[in-house]
């Protein structure tokens, strides 16, 4: 029997809350660095750009490892990839917190990187072999909002811990948490590890995401939306610390109010429902494109508050959305689709704090952010060229 036909209510519900704690506390690490660039500053003598690097190196490392680990869960298994992948995950968070130089900073990092791409990719691709379909929407919604409030979450951890103690106790207090979270995974059904043998014929299937024209449009429209989000939150920091002189604990308070826009990524399906995919895609890169541009013209303390939640609000039901879209396109390659999705959403990510760092040594505050809403009215545009009526499925490739 298939193993999505012997979950119950109750098992897809812990399931789902699994796959989400999992997701929140994976994607923290991409996040968890972004408070702690002044202190990475102070201890090795660092400029603003080599910081930032601490962070994109990571998501440079996870971008690919999304294409690798994407490609071996199907020949492995996914769930063994997950529950591995985080042991080692917590192993190398506890030695990026004994660094002792910029280098081997940067060396871990990356390294940390490439095992949390055990989850993300596969956790997706798990949800649309194992869940019922009528439960995947819902399921891909929470595992969605797990990684959007990372970017919240990851930060506020961070910022507590180094307070209470430096910046290496929130790498050994993640460290602690994957351990667990690993455990957890294990509760998890097991998946078809066997639906391909041969790695040849996998990792020629990376070729045909790329001879659909809805795909490719999917992938260039991910590139934008972390960088974006990320991009966004390391500008946010040093706008409200050098314009309305912010302490680290002020910062603090006002990243806590993007999770009020992340509470709707869970409701994704229900809104997609009413106004379609697609509908629902550009609604949020509305919200998204005016967040950004009334934070980047706007001078009052409030206003950049309100529409940086304005704007989180768009992203959030932006990527449940887009995961729902690139599946559906994927049909029996779902895998491999989801995949090359994941490595550009996180290619992204990597770019965002590098583009806002430089875009902010220009010296004026507003056009990180309205450099960023350009970027995702470009995805904005894209996206009209997408349209229901042409699903269709990447076709099967004889190799």
């Amino acid at each position: 029997m298939k193993a999505n036909q012997t979950m119950t209510m109750n098992n897809i519900g812990l399931a789902i809350f699994i796959l989400f704690w999992c997701g929140l506390v994976v994607l923290s690490s991409l996040y968890m660095t972004i408070p702690l660039l002044h202190s990475f500053q102070e201890e090795f003598h660092l400029t603003s750009n080599q910081a930032a690097w601490v962070g994109s190196v990571f998501s440079i490392f996870f971008s690919l490892g999304c294409l690798f680990f994407g490609i071996m869960s199907e020949r492995l298994g996914m769930k063994r990839v997950m529950v591995w992948g985080l042991v080692c995950l917590s192993l190398l968070t506890f030695l990026v917190g004994f660094s002792n130089s910029y280098y081997q900073l940067l060396f871990l990092r990356g390294l940390q990187g490439l095992a949390a791409a055990t989850f993300s990719p596969v956790a997706l691709t798990y949800v649309g072999i194992v869940f019922p379909s009528d439960k995947r929407s819902t399921a891909i919604g929470f595992i969605s909002f797990g990684f959007l409030l990372a970017g919240i979450v990851g930060q506020l951890v961070s910022s507590y811990v180094e307070v209470l103690a430096e910046w290496r106790a929130a790498f050994y207090f993640f460290g602690v948490t994957y351990v667990l979270a690993a455990f957890m995974l294990l509760i998890l059904p097991k998946d078809r590890s066997d639906q391909y043998k041969d790695l040849v014929i996998i990792i020629k299937k990376l070729a045909l995401p790329f001879k659909d024209r809805q795909i490719v449009i999917s992938y260039c429209i991910a590139l934008t939306i972390l960088l974006s989000f990320v991009g966004m939150y390391t500008a946010l920091g040093t706008y409200l610390t050098n314009t309305f002189d912010f302490n680290e604990q002020q910062v603090f308070l006002v990243r806590v109010a993007g999770i009020l826009g992340i509470l709707l990524s869970p409701f994704s399906g229900f809104f997609s429902s009413k106004v379609g995919l697609f509908g629902l895609l550009r609604i949020g890169l509305c919200l998204s494109i005016l967040g950004l541009l009334v934070m980047g013209f706007s001078t009052h303390l409030y206003v950049t508050i309100i529409m940086s939640v304005v704007f989180v609000s768009g992203i959030s039901v932006i990527i449940p959305t887009m995961i729902i879209v690139v599946g559906k396109l994927g049909g029996s390659n779902r895998g491999i689709v989801t995949s090359v999705y994941t490595f550009f959403l996180f290619v992204g990510a990597s770019l965002g704090p590098i583009v806002t760092t430089t875009l902010t040594r220009l010296g004026n505050a507003s056009l990180p952010f309205s450099s960023l809403s350009g970027l995702l009215l470009v995805s904005l545009i894209l996206s009209l060229f997408m349209t229901a009526n042409e699903w269709k499925q990447v076709k099967e490739k004889t190799v």
